[in-house]
């Protein structure tokens, strides 16, 4: 599962002199390129050089892996996945062959996306006895709680997949992972709501197939809407992996141990439920019912843009992205498409949403720092119309996230430069002393 005719980084002509002022000593570094993206410097052989090694909270500036998946130029607004810009594959790509594409590298051809369309459909059942774990939780579980639990305990279910030493098993449990995802999101949903488990369907595309297991009841025939599934699938796909971030970051670090995948991709569940990670969208909601209505959006804005309130508008701006999110102009027309099929005209907290966009884009404030409406911001509004609740907001993200984790992991356990990790830290408590007895103590 890697792409085909791909270089490696190269190491350049050029290096790094390092210059050690207390000793005199000096040492150089080589400097590698990618295809693209900025040079970096090669450090693995710092501390053994110059017995120093480096600070960086967060791994802002650290290079923790070399990847061929996913690349990101944040000041340019660019997303690519193996190469092709999101734009091109929203548009004219499904979502498992995005998942084809980011497992094997290459887009499929018409017999290969079929095989893999089949090969997924196939292993989206889940084991019977697994039903037993949703009932042991408690009916206002958090979904995000049950998938973390339900995921992490697929390798006591699927002992034929966690050799990761086998190729064929990794692959097995690739599309284990990626089938199974929506079947697990959909019946946490169910759970919560009391109702039934509804089974996967063998004759529905994959986001008609999650659509179906979230919303059908045995009560009545559930009609799949084309533009419904439709805005669904483009969801999956702009969230389907966005290079080293938190979670993907957790997931290489738990399978740099030698985990099982199961076990990894639990982990990369925990890590996005974070707020400040998958929890985006659930804070755009959040904020948008602590605003109100519309007459209260210019105070909101004022707060914002006042330096010593803690408020912040959510959904606007991104970490990476400093001009654009590319995926949000996507995200906008899909939003705006599903907001006119389903002719909601008078929701008030869509219709703040609405108000609250179209301010910002015209305000100086926003406009100047580049603050535009990201992905989280009409993700968050299309599930509020589509009735789904903001604790299942996360569930979402997790479902289109799971190809990535994946594809990132099968990634690592083929590199072989690849070293369980093991950061080090500055260590600033006290400084080596004697036991006193308890008695002595003063």
């Amino acid at each position: 599962m890697s792409q085909k005719n791909s270089a490696a980084a190269k190491e350049s002509n050029k290096n790094v002199k390092v210059i050690d002022n207390v000793s005199g000593k000096e040492s150089n570094f080589p400097i590698l390129t990618g295809t693209e993206g900025a040079p970096v410097i090669d450090i693995r052989k710092l501390y053994a050089e110059t017995g120093y090694f480096t600070y960086d909270p967060g791994f802002i500036a650290t290079g923790s892996c070399e990847s061929k998946i996913t690349y990101i130029d944040g000041d340019k607004g660019i997303l690519l996945h193996r190469g092709y810009p999101i734009e091109q594959l929203a548009e004219n790509s499904d979502f498992l062959e995005v998942c084809y594409l980011l497992l094997y590298g290459e887009l499929p051809k018409q017999n290969q996306k079929t095989e893999f369309d089949r090969a997924i459909t196939l292993h989206t059942m889940l084991h019977e006895q697994i039903t037993n774990f949703y009932r042991g939780f408690r009916r206002d579980a958090h979904p995000m709680a049950i998938m973390c639990g339900v995921v992490g305990a697929l390798s006591a279910f699927y002992h034929d997949s966690t050799d990761i030493a086998d190729p064929h098993q990794r692959m097995v449990a690739s599309y284990r992972m990626v089938a199974k995802m929506p079947t697990i999101a959909g019946w946490a949903y169910k759970y919560s709501l009391g109702q039934p488990f509804v089974y996967p369907r063998n004759d529905l595309e994959f986001s008609e197939n999650f659509l179906h297991m979230m919303f059908a009841t045995p009560c009545e025939e559930y009609k799949i809407n084309p533009v419904i599934a439709k805005a669904m699938d483009r969801i999956l796909i702009l969230h389907a992996d966005h290079e080293q971030n938190a979670s993907t970051s957790t997931v290489r670090l738990a399978g740099s141990s030698g985990a099982n995948p199961f076990a990894c991709i639990s982990a990369g569940i925990a890590s996005l439920w974070g707020p400040a990670h998958g929890g985006a969208n659930e804070a755009v909601l959040n904020m948008l019912n602590e605003i109100g209505n519309k007459d209260n959006i210019a105070d909101f804005i004022k707060k914002a843009k006042d330096p010593n309130d803690p408020f912040r508008i959510m959904g606007f701006g991104h970490r990476v992205y400093k001009n654009f999110d590319p995926r949000a102009k996507i995200m906008r027309e899909t939003c705006h498409s599903v907001l006119d099929e389903l002719d909601i005209r008078e929701e008030p907290l869509l219709d703040l949403a609405m108000e609250l966009e179209r301010i910002a884009l015209e305000d100086e404030y926003f406009v100047s720092r580049k603050l535009y409406p990201n992905v989280d911001f009409y993700s968050g509004i299309i599930f509020q119309a589509l009735g789904i609740p903001t604790t299942m907001f996360t569930v979402l993200f997790a479902v289109a996230r799971t190809v990535g984790w994946i594809a990132q992991w099968n990634e690592m356990i083929e590199d072989p430069n690849q070293k369980i990790g093991r950061p080090r830290q500055l260590y600033t408590g006290s400084a080596q002393r004697d036991h006193v007895p308890i008695s002595e103590r003063g």
